[in-house]
């Protein structure tokens, strides 16, 4: 797929709709392309994670416990997993196993952390974006707590 293509597709995603076209160009072409089988884990519940996955083609089922039964979501393109693991280090808190023959761009911490530091404007506005997440979130409690 071509860049141009790749940064269409990834500036659908919440996330990665704030980036500087540059910035997310930067990303892709820093970010690691994994062709992976059917059958295969990408990641199991409870693993350390060291990064995010974009789902370009394929899919993929999560499910919270590894023991192979029927995946509880099915993850379809174009789709981030472990955006949490983008910015902090975290553990998984599914399993993810591939359906289909699949492609995915992983993206570890280290090199989203590096386009936040050369881009500072897209930093400012990804901290906007999980401040207004988080002020929602909270706002939701609160309406929860009544």
């Amino acid at each position: 797929m071509a860049l141009e293509d790749d940064i269409d597709n990834l500036s659908r995603l919440e996330l990665f709709s704030v980036f500087e076209k540059d910035a997310l160009g930067l990303l892709i072409t820093c970010a690691e392309t994994q062709r992976l089988r059917a059958g295969d884990v990408l990641f199991r519940r409870n693993d350390a994670a060291d990064g995010g996955y974009i789902l370009i083609s394929g899919s993929i089922g999560l499910r919270s416990e590894d023991d192979g039964g029927r995946p509880e979501r099915i993850i379809r393109p174009v789709a981030l997993l472990g955006e949490t693991a983008l910015v902090a280090a975290t553990r998984r808190p599914v399993g993810a196993l591939v359906r289909e023959p699949s492609v995915v761009l992983k993206i570890s911490r280290s090199v989203f952390h590096e386009v936040l530091e050369q881009y500072p404007a897209t930093a400012a506005r990804v901290r906007a974006l999980f401040q207004k997440r988080l002020l929602a979130f909270t706002q939701e409690l609160k309406l929860d707590a009544r």
